[in-house]
C-alpha cells in the first residue's frame, strides 16, 4: 500500500481526514520546524524489535522521551532495541522517516504489536505520515483506533507517564 492506495482506503471507510504536503520531515526537529500550523497532537513513532524478533511500534507525543529500559514490562518483553531499517521496509514496506500506525497496513501477517500513547486521545486530532515523510494525514483520533484496529489487529493503549526518562 501507498500513500494514494491509503487515501482511498480511508474514504472507502468513510473516515474524514485532511491531507497536508510537505517537505520530507525525518526527525520531530524537522516536523516543528517545517510543518506549519497543522492543529492537533503531533507524534514520535519508535519502531522497535526484541532478542526475539518480536516487533513493536510506539506511537508517543512528539516531546515524549522514552526510557526503553523501563518501557520492557508494559511491552511484555526484554531487552528491547531500535529494529533496523531492512525490517522496516520488509514488515511494512516504508523507509526511516515514515514510521507511523498507517505502515501497519503493510504488515499483512501481522506482527508488530502496536502501542499508542493514551494521552492522543485527549485529542481533537492526531496527525500521522501516510506512508511516506512528504505529507501529514489530520485525522480524530476515534477513527485512527477504529480504522487500524479493523485492518491491522488491535491497537494496545499505554500511559508512558511512568516510563519516561527523567530529565
Amino acid at each position: 500500500m501507498d500513500k494514494n492506495s491509503l487515501y482511498d482506503l480511508l474514504q472507502e471507510n468513510g473516515i474524514e481526514f485532511k491531507i497536508f504536503d510537505h517537505e520530507p520531515l525525518y526527525t520531530v526537529e524537522d516536523s516543528k520546524n517545517l510543518r506549519g500550523k497543522i492543529e492537533g497532537a503531533h507524534s514520535k513513532n519508535l519502531f522497535l524489535r526484541d532478542q526475539k524478533k518480536n516487533f513493536f511500534l510506539l506511537s508517543l507525543l512528539e516531546d515524549t522521551q522514552i526510557d526503553l529500559k523501563k518501557i520492557i514490562q508494559p511491552l511484555n518483553s526484554k531487552k528491547l532495541s531500535f529494529a533496523q531499517p531492512n525490517y522496516l521496509k520488509e514488515l511494512m514496506n516504508i523507509e526511516p522517516g515514515s514510521v507511523s500506525p498507517f505502515g501497519l497496513l503493510n504488515d499483512t501477517k501481522k506482527k508488530i504489536n502496536f502501542f499508542l500513547d493514551q494521552k492522543f486521545l485527549e485529542y481533537e486530532y492526531v496527525n500521522f505520515h501516510p506512508l511516506t515523510n512528504t505529507a501529514t494525514v489530520q485525522i480524530k483520533p476515534k477513527e485512527l483506533c477504529n480504522f487500524i484496529s479493523s485492518n491491522h489487529k488491535a491497537i494496545n493503549f499505554i500511559d508512558v507517564t511512568n516510563f519516561q526518562k527523567e530529565i
